[in-house]
C-alpha cells in the first residue's frame, strides 16, 4: 500500500474485498482465508502460492489447526503440485488422530481428481496413523498407493506388490475384485505365473460368490455392480483369460487353449447394459486372437495369414500379435519376412504410441513390446541381417535398462556378446555406452 501509495478503500477496491473486512485482516482480529491470500498475492504481482509457507507459519502452525483452514489450504497446493506445504501442513496435524478421518478422505477426493503426488502423501500419513492394523481405511491406503506407485522399474513394481499383497483381503469384497485384477496383471507384468495363477483362481471365487448368489436381491446386486470399476461377470471371464496367460507363459498351449475356451463362451452373462455388451465384445476379440496364437505356438501356421488379416483389423492386438507370430517364427525357423514388412511402419510407430487404458495395465503391455524386440532381434540375427538385429538389439537392451528388466538385460548381452563379431563400430560403442549406464546404476 505505502509503495503504490494506496489508503485502504483503494486497496480494497483493487482487491474487491470489503473495506471492514480488509481492516479486521490488516489488524490480526480476522483470519486470512486462502480466497483472500490469493487474490492479494495476485494484485502484489507474485504468484499464486508464494506466501504458503508464511501461511503455514502465521495461521496453522498451532495447537488444533482448525480443518476448515486445512483443508481448503490443502486443496490449493495439491492443485499448485506444492507437495512441500503439504508434508509440513500435516505433520502439525499427525500428532491429533481427530484429523485422520478428514485426510483420508480429502486423499480419496485427490485421487479420484489425478492428484496422485498430494494423494500419495496424505494416504501415507493416514497409513502409518492408523492404530488397528487389521482396519479397512489402512488396506484402503495401501491400496491406493499400490495403484499410484505402479511404475516402469519392473524390480520396484514387484517390491511394492509383495508390501501390498496382505492387505487384500482386509479390503471390503467389492474391493477384493479390483485389487485382485490388479495385482494379478502386474504379477502377469513380471512373469510370476504361480502368483498370477493363485490370485486369478481367487478372484474367480470372490467374483461367483457376488455373482451367483440368491440370498442377494436384484438391487443388493446392482449397489455391488455400481462400486464396481467393471461388471461382475468380468472378474470371473478375465481370471479364465490370466489363466490361458498362465499356461501360455508356461508352454502348455493345449492347456491354454482350453482356458481361451472358457472366457470365449459367455452365454450365461444375462445382463445387456451397454457396458457389459463392450466387454462381452471384447472378450470375443481376445479369445479369437489367442486362439490364433495358441495354434500357430502349436506349430499350426495355416492359420497365419488369417491372424494377420485379424492384426490388421485390431491395431490394439498388433504388438502382442506380432511377439507371438516371432516367438513361433524363432521355434520353428519359418520365414516371415513378408509379415514384417507390411507390419514395418506401423512397429515403427509405436515408439510414440500411447496405448489407451484397458483391462490389462500398460506395464503387461511393455513388457510385450520388450519380448517383441528379443524375438525379432533372434530372428534377424539368425538369417545373417546382423544390421537389422542388432538395431532391434539396442532397442531392446535400452527398454530393458528403463524398466529395470534383469532378466531381459541378460539375455540381449549375451546374444550381443555371442555375436560381437558381427556387429558394427557403430552398435559396438551404442552398446558399450547403454552398459555403462546399467554399471552405473548398479
Amino acid at each position: 500500500m505505502k509503495d503504490n501509495e494506496l489508503n485502504l478503500s483503494q486497496f480494497s477496491m483493487r482487491l474487491n474485498i470489503n473495506v471492514g473486512t480488509l481492516s479486521y485482516l490488516l489488524n490480526g482480529n480476522r483470519t486470512l482465508t486462502m480466497d483472500h491470500l490469493d487474490r492479494i498475492s495476485e494484485i502484489m504481482g507474485v504468484p499464486i502460492g508464494h506466501y504458503y509457507e508464511n501461511y503455514i507459519h502465521d495461521y496453522l502452525q498451532e495447537r488444533n489447526p482448525d480443518w476448515r483452514r486445512v483443508g481448503p489450504f490443502l486443496r490449493k497446493c495439491a492443485e499448485l503440485d506444492k507437495l512441500d506445504c503439504i508434508r509440513r501442513t500435516i505433520s502439525l496435524l499427525m500428532d491429533n488422530l481427530m484429523y485422520s478421518t478428514s485426510l483420508f478422505e480429502l486423499a480419496e477426493e485427490f485421487y479420484e481428481k489425478g492428484l496422485y503426488a498430494a494423494a500419495e502423501i496424505l494416504y501415507e500419513n493416514v497409513a502409518m496413523s492408523e492404530t488397528r492394523q487389521y482396519s479397512e481405511r489402512l488396506a484402503v491406503c495401501q491400496y491406493r498407493l499400490f495403484k499410484i506407485r505402479i511404475g516402469t522399474d519392473q524390480a520396484h513394481n514387484l517390491k511394492i506388490a509383495y508390501q501390498f499383497e496382505p492387505y487384500v483381503d482386509r479390503l471390503d469384497e467389492v474391493l477384493q475384485l479390483d485389487a485382485l485384477k490388479d495385482l494379478a496383471n502386474l504379477y502377469r507384468s513380471l512373469r510370476q505365473w504361480d502368483r498370477v495363477e493363485a490370485l486369478a483362481q481367487e478372484m474367480e471365487h470372490k467374483a461367483s460368490i457376488i455373482c451367483f448368489s440368491e440370498r442377494r436381491s436384484e438391487e443388493e446386486f446392482q449397489k455391488i455392480q455400481h462400486r464396481l470399476s467393471r461388471p461382475i461377470f468380468l472378474y470371473i471371464a478375465y481370471s479364465k483369460l490370466l489363466c490361458a496367460a498362465v499356461y501360455d507363459g508356461r508352454g502348455d498351449y493345449a492347456k491354454a487353449m482350453e482356458y481361451t475356451n472358457e472366457y470365449a463362451d459367455l452365454s450365461w452373462v444375462r445382463q445387456t447394459d451397454e457396458d457389459t455388451m463392450y466387454w462381452k465384445d471384447q472378450f470375443q476379440i481376445w479369445s479369437r486372437a489367442n486362439l490364433y496364437a495358441n495354434k500357430i505356438m502349436s506349430g499350426e501356421f495355416e492359420v497365419l495369414s488369417e491372424y494377420v488379416t485379424y492384426l490388421l483389423d485390431n491395431p490394439d492386438e498388433l504388438i502382442t500379435g506380432l511377439s507371438n507370430i516371432m516367438f513361433a517364427a524363432n521355434r520353428y525357423h519359418i520365414d516371415v519376412d513378408q509379415i514384417l514388412q507390411e507390419f514395418h511402419s506401423k512397429l515403427e510407430e509405436y515408439e510414440h504410441f500411447q496405448r489407451a487404458d484397458n483391462i490389462s495395465i500398460g506395464i503387461v503391455y511393455s513388457d510385450v513390446y520388450n519380448k517383441l524386440l528379443y524375438y525379432l532381434t533372434y530372428y534377424y540375427i539368425h538369417k545373417g541381417d546382423y544390421r537389422t538385429g542388432f538395431n532391434y538389439l539396442m532397442r531392446g537392451l535400452e527398454n530393458s535398462v528403463i524398466i529395470n528388466n534383469e532378466s531381459k538385460i541378460i539375455k540381449f548381452m549375451v546374444l550381443f556378446e555371442q555375436h560381437r563379431s558381427e556387429a558394427s563400430e557403430e552398435s559396438v560403442l551404442k552398446y558399450k555406452n547403454i552398459i555403462s549406464e546399467v554399471s552405473r546404476e548398479v
